[in-house]
């Protein structure tokens, strides 16, 4: 009986002496964490991301107002995100980048949002505080306390392997009170058969609970972080959030035993957390404790979906203001109903270092822009950072601009198209089948109209068709009240869309034998060219180069008069 008391005293002041490491830890934790999130602020966060996780709650569901992955693709979305993803935790970064798939139509949602920035980043050591507590949830594992909410949970264990889970402590309990008062080699033997068994019980269902050993200890982090959050007194009044955090009590009192593990999780002791595997290992608990825990997730999605996308946004509107710092110049846009037209000044490309910045304002929705210019030029980089501007005006309510007025719209586009081989899809017929998906999204009966961007429209088919389909395509869009950016190396394109498009150019000069840019968009056909200029440059023969240039020039001659 004395080595019984003396063994739980031992035990009483192990634990205390790990309960006390802990708590230092987190504290020196929480003072290196402040002074990395002072010294990346308004910086891009280079760093390694899981885009299959960060998209789980992306996945989730279909939305009308969703990108498509054309357009997702040819705006470079990742390295966008990968460029003002300046969150703190898991949720936060699956958050924002769900916020950047779904540009917003309705202006009171986005100036509701713009307001959210402006109170919780007015106070910056209280918003340095809820970065801190945000960075709880930056464990991996925390990726996946989407799944809580967004499947459904069924049983994971037999019926019979959960009764003997249930009992398996008591027979261990028993064995080791009749081995410490009757020593005996039967009992030996039975508890090393007990606690084999639990191994392989733990070892063969790992993998039917895997998702819930590292969404739930989250998800109670979760819950400790957005309990203070609420009591910084940052968010207002967040009624609904209050009784989710109220609702998800009764949880964490049926994971009690996951609770002391999240408190090991993010603990920077090591050696703490391997021992309490090896006794969660030993007793069986991880398969019993997560197993019986699905009836009561299954209850409280909503709220865990509450509580989660509380702290998402939470920290998107923080990334948001870093954004905002970190940018030589930023304005916020300003949304116009009834007036059709766009009005961008000193309009840049964030993820082009120097950029050189461009103003373009358009006077109807039924006359689109044509944009030519020589190659390297600037054409393409100009019509991506203009869908760019417009998707985060709609999204993060910033635009990298000076100034942007525009109305609100959906952003379709053809820049990255290419042959599809295992489709057998040649160059055309692919940028082909993207423009119908454009025509069939830009109809007049559209509530919201588009921004339409197409590169380099129908290459790949001969002249004579290419020019033909190109005019009949953009008219037949630019005829239903959308806005239309085009760059073309056609000149018989401009010609042809007098009437319907402006026409605008990006040149370069020549200092001896080498190009320079100026990268600065011009009304009017482009009078430059400079293909040719790159033959030569390359080194092809003499008498090629000059019967290139006079055919050449006989054509600008045709088409500029």
């Amino acid at each position: 009986m004395y080595y019984f008391v003396f063994f739980a005293i031992i035990v009483l002041i192990i634990s205390g002496a790990f309960y006390i490491k802990s708590y230092y830890d987190r504290l020196r934790w929480a003072k290196k964490r402040l002074v990395k999130i002072k010294g990346k602020w308004g910086k891009p966060v280079n760093a390694r991301r899981n885009f299959e996780l960060i998209s789980i709650y992306l996945n989730s569901a279909e939305n009308k107002n969703k990108l498509s992955t054309q357009t997702a693709n040819d705006l470079d979305l990742i390295n966008v995100f990968n460029y003002i993803d300046r969150t703190n935790s898991k949720p936060g970064k699956q958050y924002l980048f769900n916020l950047l798939h779904h540009p917003i139509t309705d202006i009171d949602a986005l100036h509701d949002l713009d307001n959210s920035i402006e109170d919780l980043n007015m106070d910056i050591p209280g918003r340095e505080l809820i970065e801190v507590e945000l960075s709880r949830l930056n464990h991996p594992d925390a990726y996946f306390i989407a799944d809580l909410f967004l499947k459904v949970h069924e049983p994971v264990l037999s019926p019979v392997v959960n009764f003997y889970i249930r009992v398996s402590p008591f027979l261990i309990l028993a064995t080791l009170i009749s081995l410490i008062a009757i020593p005996n080699i039967f009992s030996v033997i039975f508890l090393v058969l007990l606690f084999a068994y639990n191994i392989v019980i733990h070892i063969t269902n790992r993998r039917g609970i895997s998702s819930y050993t590292q969404a739930l200890p989250q998800m109670l982090v979760m819950h400790k972080v957005a309990v203070a959050l609420v009591k910084s007194g940052k968010f207002g009044q967040v009624p609904e959030v209050k009784q989710s955090l109220t609702n998800l009590t009764g949880l964490k009192r049926a994971l009690k035993f996951v609770s002391i593990e999240s408190g090991f999780v993010n603990s920077t002791s090591q050696i703490s957390y391997e021992i309490f595997r090896l006794f969660k290992l030993l007793f069986v608990i991880e398969p019993g404790t997560y197993s019986s825990s699905l009836t009561q997730v299954s209850k409280y999605r909503n709220d865990i979906k509450v509580v989660y996308e509380f702290i998402g946004r939470a920290d998107t509107l923080i990334a948001i203001q870093s954004v905002r710092d970190g940018l030589p110049a930023y304005a916020k846009p300003e949304f116009t109903e009834g007036e059709e037209r766009i009005e961008v000044t000193e309009l840049f490309h964030p993820l082009v270092i120097n950029c050189v910045s461009n103003s373009l304002y358009t006077t109807d929705a039924d006359r689109g822009a044509l944009i030519t210019g020589s190659n390297m030029a600037g054409k393409t980089t100009f019509i991506k950072a203009l869908g760019i501007n417009t998707l985060l005006s709609q999204t993060i309510f910033t635009s990298c601009a000076k100034a942007y007025k525009a109305p609100l719209l959906k952003i379709q586009t053809s820049i990255k198209t290419s042959d599809n081989i295992d489709e057998q899809k040649s160059y055309f017929q692919a940028q082909a089948s993207a423009i119908l998906n454009i025509l069939d999204n830009s109809a007049k009966k559209e509530e919201i109209k588009s921004l339409v961007i197409i590169d380099e429209i129908f290459r790949g088919t001969n002249t004579i068709e290419r020019i033909a389909a190109a005019k009949s395509v953009l008219s037949y869009i630019t005829a239903n009240q959308n806005f239309v950016f085009v760059s073309t190396h056609d000149l018989e394109l401009a010609e042809l869309l007098d009437e319907d498009f402006v026409v605008y150019s990006f040149s370069e000069s020549k200092d001896g034998r080498v190009l320079v840019f100026d990268y600065i968009l011009k009304q009017g056909l482009l009078k430059n060219t400079n293909g040719i200029a790159i033959l030569k440059s390359m080194g092809y023969p003499e008498p090629v180069i000059d019967e290139a240039n006079i055919i050449s020039e006989r054509m600008m001659n045709k088409y500029l008069v």
